[in-house]
């Protein structure tokens, strides 16, 4: 753990728009970073756990299909490709 300087350094480097937490970028603070860096680390992974291997992929072929004029459900609709919502439903656990 850094000490308080060092904390406080790194605060100062984040507020001037320097990156000082791997995958934070963005963040104004140290805290901030540490947070945008923790949520992309596990981000996808979480939403795979929740829906299962089918389900994220299915959401993943839905989402390739997207344009800036249609989104990915209006473009399979009209493609006539099928997208199993169902299986985007968090899978119940017990």
């Amino acid at each position: 753990m850094a000490s308080q300087q060092e904390r406080d350094e790194l605060d100062r480097r984040a507020r001037q728009g320097e990156t000082v937490v791997p995958g934070g970028t963005g963040g104004k603070s140290v805290e901030a970073q540490e947070n945008l860096a923790g949520g992309r680390s596990r981000g996808g992974q979480a939403r795979r756990d929740q829906i299962g291997r089918e389900g994220y992929q299915e959401m993943g072929r839905k989402g390739g299909l997207s344009t800036v004029e249609k989104s990915g459900g209006e473009r399979a609709a009209e493609e006539g490709i099928p997208i199993n919502e169902d299986k985007f439903a968090t899978k119940q656990r017990g």
